[in-house]
Protein backbone atom coordinates (compact mmCIF):
# COMPACT_ATOMS: atom_id res chain seq x y z
CA UNK A 1 0.00 0.00 0.00
CA UNK A 2 1.47 3.15 -0.90
CA UNK A 3 1.94 6.08 1.68
CA UNK A 4 -0.37 8.34 -0.36
CA UNK A 5 -3.10 6.16 0.49
CA UNK A 6 -3.42 9.02 3.47
CA UNK A 7 -4.14 11.10 1.00
CA UNK A 8 -7.50 12.16 1.04
CA UNK A 9 -10.28 12.52 -1.68
CA UNK A 10 -10.35 16.35 -2.13
CA UNK A 11 -7.47 18.70 -2.89
CA UNK A 12 -7.37 22.44 -3.92
CA UNK A 13 -5.62 25.27 -6.74
CA UNK A 14 -4.87 27.72 -8.34
CA UNK A 15 -6.08 26.52 -11.62
CA UNK A 16 -3.17 25.82 -13.84
CA UNK A 17 -4.48 27.63 -17.23
CA UNK A 18 -5.91 31.07 -16.78
CA UNK A 19 -3.62 32.90 -14.23
CA UNK A 20 -4.00 36.38 -14.98
CA UNK A 21 -4.52 38.73 -12.01
CA UNK A 22 -2.73 36.25 -9.68
CA UNK A 23 -0.29 37.93 -7.36
CA UNK A 24 0.92 36.97 -3.95
CA UNK A 25 -2.16 38.47 -2.05
CA UNK A 26 -4.85 36.08 -3.72
CA UNK A 27 -2.36 32.77 -3.74
CA UNK A 28 -1.19 32.97 -0.31
CA UNK A 29 -5.09 34.27 1.32
CA UNK A 30 -6.44 31.31 -0.75
CA UNK A 31 -3.83 28.76 0.95
CA UNK A 32 -4.39 30.40 4.48
CA UNK A 33 -9.05 30.17 4.21
CA UNK A 34 -8.47 26.48 2.23
CA UNK A 35 -5.62 25.66 4.58
CA UNK A 36 -8.16 26.29 8.12
CA UNK A 37 -10.28 23.51 6.82
CA UNK A 38 -10.11 19.92 7.26
CA UNK A 39 -12.08 18.99 3.78
CA UNK A 40 -8.92 19.71 2.10
CA UNK A 41 -6.19 17.17 2.11
CA UNK A 42 -3.56 18.96 -0.12
CA UNK A 43 -2.80 22.01 -1.62
CA UNK A 44 -1.64 21.82 -5.39
CA UNK A 45 0.77 23.68 -7.68
CA UNK A 46 1.22 24.15 -11.60
CA UNK A 47 5.41 24.33 -12.48
CA UNK A 48 4.99 27.10 -15.45
CA UNK A 49 7.17 30.29 -15.72
CA UNK A 50 4.45 32.23 -17.25
CA UNK A 51 0.23 31.93 -18.10
CA UNK A 52 1.00 27.87 -19.49
CA UNK A 53 -3.11 29.15 -21.20
CA UNK A 54 -1.08 31.78 -23.21
CA UNK A 55 1.99 30.89 -26.14
CA UNK A 56 4.24 33.67 -24.04
CA UNK A 57 3.52 35.62 -21.02
CA UNK A 58 1.54 35.99 -17.88
CA UNK A 59 1.87 35.48 -14.61
CA UNK A 60 3.56 32.48 -12.56
CA UNK A 61 5.42 32.11 -9.33
CA UNK A 62 8.08 29.64 -9.49
CA UNK A 63 6.60 26.00 -8.01
CA UNK A 64 9.24 25.03 -5.62
CA UNK A 65 9.92 28.07 -4.36
CA UNK A 66 6.06 29.13 -3.05
CA UNK A 67 5.65 25.74 -2.07
CA UNK A 68 7.99 26.26 0.77
CA UNK A 69 6.61 29.78 1.52
CA UNK A 70 3.40 28.51 1.75
CA UNK A 71 3.71 25.46 3.38
CA UNK A 72 2.92 26.94 6.92
CA UNK A 73 -0.57 28.01 5.36
CA UNK A 74 -1.51 23.94 5.58
CA UNK A 75 -0.05 22.11 8.40
CA UNK A 76 -0.60 18.46 8.36
CA UNK A 77 -1.47 18.64 4.85
CA UNK A 78 0.07 17.36 1.55
CA UNK A 79 1.82 19.96 -1.19
CA UNK A 80 2.05 18.59 -4.49
CA UNK A 81 3.86 20.15 -8.06
CA UNK A 82 0.91 18.46 -10.67
CA UNK A 83 3.28 18.23 -12.41
CA UNK A 84 6.77 19.63 -12.57
CA UNK A 85 8.72 20.32 -16.22
CA UNK A 86 11.81 18.11 -16.12
CA UNK A 87 13.25 20.14 -18.84
CA UNK A 88 13.41 23.52 -16.19
CA UNK A 89 16.21 21.87 -13.54
CA UNK A 90 18.69 19.26 -13.09
CA UNK A 91 17.64 15.89 -11.69
CA UNK A 92 19.77 16.25 -8.89
CA UNK A 93 18.78 19.69 -7.98
CA UNK A 94 15.10 18.67 -8.28
CA UNK A 95 15.68 15.58 -5.83
CA UNK A 96 16.73 18.10 -3.58
CA UNK A 97 14.65 20.67 -3.61
CA UNK A 98 11.75 17.71 -3.64
CA UNK A 99 13.80 16.11 -0.18
CA UNK A 100 13.80 19.67 1.75
CA UNK A 101 9.67 19.95 0.93
CA UNK A 102 9.23 16.52 2.10
CA UNK A 103 10.88 17.14 5.62
CA UNK A 104 8.85 20.60 5.84
CA UNK A 105 5.45 18.76 4.98
CA UNK A 106 6.71 15.70 7.36
CA UNK A 107 6.71 13.19 4.56
CA UNK A 108 3.77 14.81 2.69
CA UNK A 109 5.12 16.05 -0.40
CA UNK A 110 4.47 14.47 -3.96
CA UNK A 111 6.68 15.23 -6.59
CA UNK A 112 4.83 15.44 -10.00
CA UNK A 113 6.90 15.42 -12.55
CA UNK A 114 6.65 15.30 -16.64
CA UNK A 115 8.89 15.74 -19.32
CA UNK A 116 8.13 19.24 -20.34
CA UNK A 117 6.05 20.59 -23.26
CA UNK A 118 5.09 24.03 -23.98
CA UNK A 119 6.89 25.45 -26.38
CA UNK A 120 6.62 29.07 -26.07
CA UNK A 121 7.49 29.08 -22.66
CA UNK A 122 10.45 27.31 -23.44
CA UNK A 123 11.22 29.69 -26.12
CA UNK A 124 10.92 33.05 -24.31
CA UNK A 125 13.16 31.72 -21.22
CA UNK A 126 16.05 30.25 -23.58
CA UNK A 127 15.70 26.90 -22.14
CA UNK A 128 16.26 24.16 -24.74
CA UNK A 129 13.20 21.65 -25.42
CA UNK A 130 14.36 18.91 -27.31
CA UNK A 131 12.66 16.75 -30.04
CA UNK A 132 10.33 14.23 -28.50
CA UNK A 133 12.82 11.16 -28.28
CA UNK A 134 15.97 12.94 -26.74
CA UNK A 135 12.72 14.73 -24.17
CA UNK A 136 12.22 11.28 -23.41
CA UNK A 137 15.74 10.04 -22.74
CA UNK A 138 16.78 12.88 -20.49
CA UNK A 139 13.40 12.85 -18.77
CA UNK A 140 13.78 8.53 -18.38
CA UNK A 141 17.58 9.49 -17.11
CA UNK A 142 16.33 12.09 -14.60
CA UNK A 143 14.10 9.52 -13.28
CA UNK A 144 16.82 7.14 -13.07
CA UNK A 145 18.76 9.83 -10.98
CA UNK A 146 15.73 11.03 -8.95
CA UNK A 147 14.87 7.62 -7.56
CA UNK A 148 18.47 7.09 -7.06
CA UNK A 149 18.73 9.96 -5.01
CA UNK A 150 16.36 9.21 -2.89
CA UNK A 151 17.42 5.12 -2.25
CA UNK A 152 18.39 4.15 1.02
CA UNK A 153 21.92 4.28 -0.23
CA UNK A 154 21.88 7.64 -1.18
CA UNK A 155 21.38 8.35 2.42
CA UNK A 156 24.94 7.84 3.79
CA UNK A 157 28.44 6.98 2.65
CA UNK A 158 29.50 5.81 0.38
CA UNK A 159 26.36 7.17 -1.53
CA UNK A 160 25.02 6.28 -5.34
CA UNK A 161 26.73 5.86 -8.24
CA UNK A 162 24.34 6.16 -11.37
CA UNK A 163 26.30 5.11 -15.11
CA UNK A 164 24.19 7.17 -17.07
CA UNK A 165 25.07 9.07 -20.60
CA UNK A 166 22.93 12.56 -19.65
CA UNK A 167 22.87 12.35 -16.04
CA UNK A 168 26.01 10.74 -14.29
CA UNK A 169 26.09 10.40 -10.35
CA UNK A 170 29.72 9.47 -8.30
CA UNK A 171 29.17 8.49 -5.07
CA UNK A 172 26.33 11.16 -4.35
CA UNK A 173 24.75 11.60 -0.95
CA UNK A 174 21.17 12.92 -0.74
CA UNK A 175 22.24 14.41 3.12
CA UNK A 176 19.95 15.65 4.93
CA UNK A 177 17.65 12.35 3.38
CA UNK A 178 14.09 12.57 2.86
CA UNK A 179 11.29 11.84 5.98
CA UNK A 180 9.71 9.15 3.77
CA UNK A 181 11.92 5.92 3.77
CA UNK A 182 11.34 5.82 0.15
CA UNK A 183 11.86 9.66 -0.71
CA UNK A 184 9.03 11.54 -1.87
CA UNK A 185 5.94 10.13 -3.33
CA UNK A 186 6.43 10.31 -7.26
CA UNK A 187 3.46 11.03 -9.41
CA UNK A 188 4.29 11.38 -13.52
CA UNK A 189 2.29 13.25 -15.91
CA UNK A 190 2.74 10.93 -19.38
CA UNK A 191 -0.35 9.76 -21.31
CA UNK A 192 1.44 7.79 -24.24
CA UNK A 193 3.13 4.44 -24.71
CA UNK A 194 6.38 5.82 -23.00
CA UNK A 195 5.50 7.84 -20.73
CA UNK A 196 3.42 4.78 -19.29
CA UNK A 197 5.84 2.60 -19.51
CA UNK A 198 7.95 5.03 -16.66
CA UNK A 199 5.32 5.03 -15.14
CA UNK A 200 4.65 1.84 -14.38
CA UNK A 201 8.73 1.38 -13.71
CA UNK A 202 8.65 4.82 -11.14
CA UNK A 203 5.31 5.81 -10.48
CA UNK A 204 2.93 5.96 -7.29
CA UNK A 205 0.43 7.98 -8.93
CA UNK A 206 -0.96 9.95 -11.98
CA UNK A 207 -2.52 13.18 -12.45
CA UNK A 208 -5.39 14.08 -14.83
CA UNK A 209 -3.37 16.38 -16.80
CA UNK A 210 -4.41 20.57 -16.45
CA UNK A 211 -5.25 21.03 -19.86
CA UNK A 212 -7.66 17.87 -19.68
CA UNK A 213 -9.14 19.25 -16.27
CA UNK A 214 -12.67 17.66 -15.96
CA UNK A 215 -12.18 15.31 -19.21
CA UNK A 216 -14.11 12.08 -17.34
CA UNK A 217 -13.49 9.73 -21.08
CA UNK A 218 -9.57 10.86 -20.76
CA UNK A 219 -9.11 10.11 -17.64
CA UNK A 220 -10.78 6.76 -17.85
CA UNK A 221 -9.13 6.15 -21.58
CA UNK A 222 -5.36 6.58 -19.40
CA UNK A 223 -6.63 5.13 -16.37
CA UNK A 224 -7.47 2.09 -18.44
CA UNK A 225 -4.05 2.34 -19.88
CA UNK A 226 -2.41 2.85 -16.89
CA UNK A 227 -4.26 -0.08 -15.07
CA UNK A 228 -3.03 -2.85 -18.37
CA UNK A 229 0.24 -1.70 -17.88
CA UNK A 230 0.51 -2.28 -13.77
CA UNK A 231 -1.13 -5.70 -14.33
CA UNK A 232 1.47 -6.63 -17.05
CA UNK A 233 4.65 -5.46 -14.53
CA UNK A 234 2.68 -7.35 -11.54
CA UNK A 235 2.03 -4.38 -9.76
CA UNK A 236 -0.68 -3.92 -7.30
CA UNK A 237 -3.16 -1.51 -8.52
CA UNK A 238 -4.09 -0.19 -4.93
CA UNK A 239 -0.77 1.16 -4.54
CA UNK A 240 -1.46 3.47 -7.24
CA UNK A 241 -3.03 7.08 -6.85
CA UNK A 242 -5.06 8.15 -9.91
CA UNK A 243 -5.73 11.84 -9.28
CA UNK A 244 -8.73 13.93 -11.49
CA UNK A 245 -8.97 17.90 -11.76
CA UNK A 246 -11.62 20.05 -12.21
CA UNK A 247 -11.85 23.50 -12.84
CA UNK A 248 -14.54 25.26 -10.66
CA UNK A 249 -15.11 28.36 -12.33
CA UNK A 250 -16.93 31.40 -11.15
CA UNK A 251 -20.68 31.42 -11.02
CA UNK A 252 -23.01 28.70 -9.07
CA UNK A 253 -23.63 26.82 -12.32
CA UNK A 254 -19.79 26.16 -13.04
CA UNK A 255 -19.59 25.00 -9.24
CA UNK A 256 -22.40 22.60 -9.98
CA UNK A 257 -21.16 21.38 -12.98
CA UNK A 258 -17.33 20.98 -10.95
CA UNK A 259 -19.47 18.75 -8.16
CA UNK A 260 -21.06 16.70 -10.65
CA UNK A 261 -17.95 15.73 -12.96
CA UNK A 262 -15.60 15.77 -9.81
CA UNK A 263 -18.32 13.23 -7.99
CA UNK A 264 -18.09 11.23 -11.87
CA UNK A 265 -14.29 11.11 -11.29
CA UNK A 266 -14.52 9.73 -8.07
CA UNK A 267 -17.15 6.78 -9.58
CA UNK A 268 -14.49 6.20 -12.16
CA UNK A 269 -11.61 5.18 -9.77
CA UNK A 270 -9.88 8.73 -8.79
CA UNK A 271 -8.95 8.65 -5.43
CA UNK A 272 -8.56 12.33 -5.25
CA UNK A 273 -10.04 15.27 -6.92
CA UNK A 274 -8.13 18.47 -7.38
CA UNK A 275 -10.30 21.35 -7.36
CA UNK A 276 -8.93 24.44 -9.29
CA UNK A 277 -10.07 28.33 -8.35
CA UNK A 278 -9.50 30.42 -11.23
CA UNK A 279 -7.08 33.24 -10.35
CA UNK A 280 -9.78 35.93 -10.94
CA UNK A 281 -12.08 34.21 -8.45
CA UNK A 282 -9.40 33.90 -5.91
CA UNK A 283 -9.62 34.18 -2.88
CA UNK A 284 -13.16 35.68 -2.65
CA UNK A 285 -14.70 32.36 -4.19
CA UNK A 286 -13.21 29.56 -1.52
CA UNK A 287 -16.29 29.64 0.42
CA UNK A 288 -18.75 29.25 -2.31
CA UNK A 289 -15.62 26.30 -3.42
CA UNK A 290 -16.02 24.94 -0.67
CA UNK A 291 -19.53 24.64 0.49
CA UNK A 292 -20.65 24.03 -2.60
CA UNK A 293 -18.17 21.71 -3.89
CA UNK A 294 -15.72 20.76 -1.45
CA UNK A 295 -17.85 19.28 1.35
CA UNK A 296 -20.29 17.85 -0.63
CA UNK A 297 -17.38 16.27 -2.52
CA UNK A 298 -16.33 14.89 0.53
CA UNK A 299 -19.37 13.37 1.37
CA UNK A 300 -19.74 11.66 -2.06
CA UNK A 301 -16.38 10.19 -1.69
CA UNK A 302 -17.82 8.55 1.67
CA UNK A 303 -20.31 6.81 -0.47
CA UNK A 304 -17.94 6.03 -3.33
CA UNK A 305 -16.09 4.52 -0.76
Amino acid sequence: MSDERRLGPVGFRISATGSGGLDWHKLDRTWALAGELDVFDAGWLSDHLSDASRERGGPAFEAFTTAAALAHRVPGKWIGIAVAANTFRHPALLAKEATVLDIVTGGRFILGLGAGWHVGEHATFGIELPEPRERFDRYESALRVISALFSAEARTPPGVTVDDGIFPLDRATNDPAPVSPRGPALWLGGQRRRGIELITRYASGWPLPGNRAGDVAYFIEIRDRILRALDAAGRDPDSFTFAGQVDCGSTAADRRTALDTATQLLRVGARHVILGLPAAAAPDAVPKMIREIAEPLYEASLAVG
